[in-house]
């Protein structure tokens, strides 16, 4: 039997996921484990790039091998009822790509504007 009976991975690393709220989506399935007796059955961990960037925030769940794409709040409550908890992948939800990196240009282009004019112009007189 192996240590945990599933291990959830969430995308918080790099210029993309963090950007989509990837760090929220990662504290509330944690959180959510431990108010649901889950700890030491389930794990939930920070992870670096799926290589998927525009397409997140990325959860991936294990044994399990399903991966989910542009999980907000909303979605990871239902990822931690159904699947997490209740065992059941949420088909609606999942994220289905060929294996390899699956890079979503325009979304990732549109978060670099977004960045670009939040910047404030320093040295105007």
């Amino acid at each position: 039997m192996p240590p945990f009976e599933r291990h959830v991975f969430v995308c918080t690393h790099g210029e993309y996921c963090p950007f989509d709220g990837s760090v929220e989506v990662h504290r509330t399935l944690k959180e959510g484990v431990a108010a649901r007796g889950l700890k030491g059955r389930v794990r939930v961990n920070k992870a670096g790039c799926f290589d998927q960037c525009g397409n997140g925030p990325m959860v991936v769940i294990y044994p399990d091998n399903v991966w989910y794409g542009g999980v907000t709040l909303d979605k990871a409550g239902r990822i931690l009822d159904e699947h997490i908890a209740g065992g059941r992948p949420v088909p609606d939800l999942t994220y289905d790509a060929s294996p390899g990196a699956h890079k979503n240009g325009p979304r990732m282009a549109a978060i670099n504007a977004a960045r670009a004019s939040s910047k404030t112009p320093t040295g105007t007189d």
